[in-house]
């Protein structure tokens, strides 16, 4: 499936903050609760500080999971790796334009091995750096919290990011869904999603909830009802 309009919002787990140890339970919880896919960052401590998991962990992510496999590479010269991640088992994968010379190109190559291609933007990243690749873009990631193992605060201005990277979709005739990754609570997720995002990885804040599946199968409760909401009013594709 080369871009793609999704028909409810989703949720994306993340598993970056389960350790190794505990990755089979957190798969688990993931599948009881019923979302359709999971996430997992990958960072090799150049582009941000921090060395999370890898390619052996993505590939037995991967065989394990029976699920979407969703990986965000924080990694410099994406393009020389993307090949393996996708091979590993990765279904989507996303890059940064900070951290590529060549975005479209790279794009490009995720596209030719299968997966779907993402670009993630930071916080402070314009989303005119991706307005050149649009065509090749699948999705577009827009991190609403700082990358790091001890997640930030969400950011507030990206929920107005949301609804502009809606609307270049529009403006261009793209097919690209949007994303939003970090610090997304029942409150935000409701926020953004009637801002335009399809799919949504709330980060931390379901794990910080006595029962991790209860909280998750919430995030995922709300998702359909929000997106079944607009399209009973004709809002699904956002105009306001």
């Amino acid at each position: 499936m080369q871009g793609e309009y999704l028909a409810m919002a989703l949720i994306s787990p993340c598993l970056s903050a389960f350790n190794l140890a505990r990755l089979g339970e957190g798969l688990e919880i993931v599948r009881q609760a019923g979302a359709p896919m999971v996430h997992l960052d990958v960072s090799d401590g150049h582009f941000v500080p921090e060395v999370a998991f890898g390619l052996p962990v993505v590939g037995a992510v991967g065989k394990a999971a029976g699920l979407a496999l969703d990986v965000h590479l924080l990694i410099e010269r994406p393009e020389r790796f993307v090949a393996d991640f996708a091979k590993a088992g990765a279904s989507r994968i996303a890059i940064h334009p900070e951290a590529t010379a060549d975005l479209y190109g790279t794009l490009r190559l995720i596209r030719s091995h299968g997966a779907l291609a993402g670009a993630a933007l930071l916080a402070g990243t314009p989303l005119e750096s991706i307005a050149d690749s649009v065509a090749v873009l699948d999705f577009v990631t827009l991190l609403s919290a700082q990358p790091g193992p001890a997640e930030e605060t969400y950011i507030p201005h990206v929920t107005s990011k949301v609804r502009t990277a809606f609307h270049l979709r529009r403006q261009r005739a793209a097919e690209y869904s949007v994303h939003v990754e970090g610090a997304v609570d029942l409150k935000r997720l409701e926020e953004v999603v009637r801002g335009g995002a399809d799919v949504v990885v709330p980060g931390t804040a379901w794990l910080r909830h006595p029962s991790p599946q209860a909280s998750l199968k919430e995030f995922i409760q709300l998702a359909s009802t929000l997106t079944a909401d607009m399209e009973k009013t004709g809002n699904r594709f956002r105009e306001s």
